[in-house]
């Protein structure tokens, strides 16, 4: 049972990330029009910001907050200098140029870190372990993770339903040419909206830093689970984020612990080795399947969709 547990809040804090990525994707998305590839591009940049800054501060929370306003800066550069003029053009053009910047980030990033993985040193008071239950010790840094993550979660919420900016962020999603005719200068709030996307990306991708490898390409890795965890929350919707990403990282996480030992019972261990790991791999698209054959707008989808 303690290691059910354990797995469950691994896959919460899974989740979590995945959500901080679906989110600032499905804002773009959703109110842009925008099909960003190199989304994953930006987590890769604040893993390596953050790695960066905090060995050049000797302090890995001044790093990390370092680390995002940096990101949140190179989203709105390449937003200006490089999305600006595809926002008219169709998906397979806006497919190609991010692609594009894929390969760009990928070699730029080589260039100045090397294409060998680096890693991020905690501090002795987040790389140790606290007593969650009796019998239970779970990472003080993946505790960190999830609370940071519910942080963020709320702070969006409270951003898109509760303020001025929130307003003309759901105003865009609906009708962004009677937002343009109010005056609103919409190139501004794209480039804003831009901005905080990367932002949140580049907040998972230095919370990650410390838990996988930080290395050249690593932002393609996890933005296939991205879009997964979009198709199934609903396209544009914050609320389909969270729900998507917690089940899609539960999902993904109790599945490799546990369905290996479960096919054990039925079938030979053998078979059960070799099947277990493919399935597990597996179980998020045939989640995925399953939504859009039931329910091909998502679980949570905007209105309007």
């Amino acid at each position: 049972m303690l290691l059910v547990l354990e797995q469950a809040l691994n896959g919460l804090q899974y989740g979590v990330m995945l959500f901080l990525m679906a989110a600032g994707l499905t804002l773009v998305f959703g109110i842009m029009n925008l099909v960003n590839l190199a989304h994953g591009s930006l987590y890769m940049v604040g893993a390596y910001l953050a790695t960066a800054l905090a060995r050049w501060t000797g302090s890995f929370v001044l790093g990390g907050l370092l680390a995002l306003p940096a990101t949140l800066l190179v989203g709105v550069v390449v937003e200006v200098v490089a999305l600006r003029t595809l926002y008219e053009r169709d998906h397979l053009d806006q497919v190609l140029a991010t692609f594009g910047l894929i390969l760009f980030f990928n070699e730029l990033v080589a260039i100045v870190w090397g294409r060998a993985a680096i890693y991020t040193s905690l501090p002795p008071s987040l790389s140790g372990s606290f007593v969650l239950l009796p019998g239970l010790r779970y990472p003080t840094y993946r505790a960190l993770v999830i609370g940071v993550g519910v942080a963020a979660a709320v702070f969006l919420y409270v951003l898109v339903t509760s303020t001025r900016l929130g307003m003309l962020i759901r105003a865009g999603a609906s009708n962004r040419t009677m937002v343009a005719a109010l005056g609103v200068n919409i190139r501004w709030l794209y480039t804003l909206v831009f901005g905080l996307g990367a932002a949140l990306a580049g907040l998972a991708g230095l919370m990650a830093g410390p838990i996988y490898a930080v290395q050249p390409g690593m932002g393609e890795q996890i933005l296939i689970q991205v879009f997964v965890v979009i198709i199934i929350g609903g396209i544009g919707s914050i609320r389909g984020a969270v729900a998507g990403a917690l089940v899609v990282g539960m999902v993904d996480t109790l599945g490799r612990a546990f369905l290996r030992p479960t096919l054990s019972t039925i079938v030979s261990p053998a078979a059960a080795d070799k099947a277990g790991p493919a399935l597990a791999s597996m179980l998020i698209y045939l989640m995925m399947a399953a939504v859009l054959f039931f329910r091909p707008q998502g679980l949570f989808p905007t209105r309007g969709r």
